[in-house]
């Protein structure tokens, strides 16, 4: 490497002397230079108009309308319109749904006596020995002072 290009790059390697004038960190200025290196896409979506135009509040708007039209011209309970008769029509008669709840009524009863009838059971006062000589094969020695027990009125069953 030639002395000339050695210096040529020692020269390009130092830093250059700043003075503290030239130093503006937080000033717009300084922000300009990193502003052009940074290259953002549009965003080319195109979006429809946020307005109370839109079809769904017109939506909203007309059934609006339609519900107070509803309750404005509707007729009253009492009087017999077609639809009221039209849902008596498809739906069963009351001595059938009279029928339904007695039936389900009586079988409810029955379940009830059922289960009061269970948990009020309780094991019968006496105790059953599978094996009632068992009585009589103690020893005659281990018996305390008053302990000895007259087995000869004990009968099993």
């Amino acid at each position: 490497m030639s002395p000339l290009a050695r210096r040529a790059l020692l020269a390009c390697s130092r830093p250059r002397p700043t003075f503290l004038a030239q130093r503006r960190a937080a000033s717009s200025s300084s922000h300009d230079q990193h502003e052009a290196h940074q290259h953002h896409e549009e965003d080319s979506t195109a979006y429809p108009p946020e307005t109370f135009g839109s079809p769904f509040w017109r939506n909203v708007v007309l059934a609006s309308l339609a519900t107070a039209a509803l309750f404005k011209f509707a007729p009253y309970a009492d009087d017999d319109v077609y639809l009221t008769r039209w849902i008596a029509m498809y739906m069963p008669s009351r001595d059938y749904w009279l029928r339904l709840n007695a039936q389900y009524t009586a079988i409810h009863k029955d379940m009830s006596e059922d289960t009061v009838l269970v948990n009020s059971a309780h094991a019968p006062n006496g105790l059953r020995f599978s094996y009632p000589q068992s009585l009589t094969q103690a020893s005659a020695f281990l018996n305390g002072v008053g302990m000895n027990v007259d087995m000869k009125g004990v009968v099993p069953k």
